[in-house]
């Protein structure tokens, strides 16, 4: 959180610039404000929890291998107005606004409602598979590979002594054909 600092307001107009009705003269209504965009990181280590924003991220990079890449959605890409049909300016203000706060805030209560239980869910399923790996699989393939030493041996001398010869015959047989194409 910026503290002592003159920080400079971004305000929106959502006056509907092509209503007549709207010209008398007098400044516009500001509905909306939205806070400044700095550059500059600001230091999230903070010493309450007051001061710790939910919508500054405390984790910066939570896809860094962009798994969900395709869910980064805007309302360009979900409502697109061709020039020759457009609402007015109001509208599609309004619209786009009402678009990003449900889809951000939907997205936090469904969060807030599944991610805990499937956190425990996947956390355990994880936990019992790695589990079994560890002391059944693992072993097991071990076991298995000690146990089919003789038959990896036994496989190697059939085909060294049946499969090699064979293929070498069948390819000395057939490495004097020779095949040219010509164009007629």
């Amino acid at each position: 959180m910026m503290k002592g600092k003159d920080s400079e307001e971004v305000e929106i107009d959502l006056e509907d610039s092509s209503d007549p009705e709207s010209d008398n003269g007098e400044e516009p209504e500001i509905l909306w404000k939205a806070p400044p965009v700095h550059e500059e990181e600001e230091d999230i280590h903070t010493t309450t929890l007051v001061e710790i924003s939910d919508t500054k991220p405390l984790i910066n990079v939570r896809d860094p291998r962009d798994i969900n890449d395709c869910l980064k959605v805007t309302f360009e890409d979900v409502i697109a107005e061709p020039v020759s049909v457009r609402s007015g300016d109001r509208v599609w203000i309004w619209s786009n606004a009402l678009f990003e706060v449900s889809r951000v805030w939907i997205y936090r209560i469904v969060t807030v409602i599944l991610a805990i239980p499937i956190s425990i869910i996947s956390g355990l399923l994880f936990a019992i598979l790695s589990c079994f790996h560890i002391w059944m699989v693992g072993p097991c393939s071990h076991c298995l590979r000690i146990g089919a030493r003789w038959l990896q041996s036994l496989w190697s001398i059939v085909l060294s002594v049946v499969v090699r010869p064979f293929l070498t015959s069948a390819g000395r047989c057939c490495g004097g054909f020779s095949i040219h194409l010509a164009k007629e």
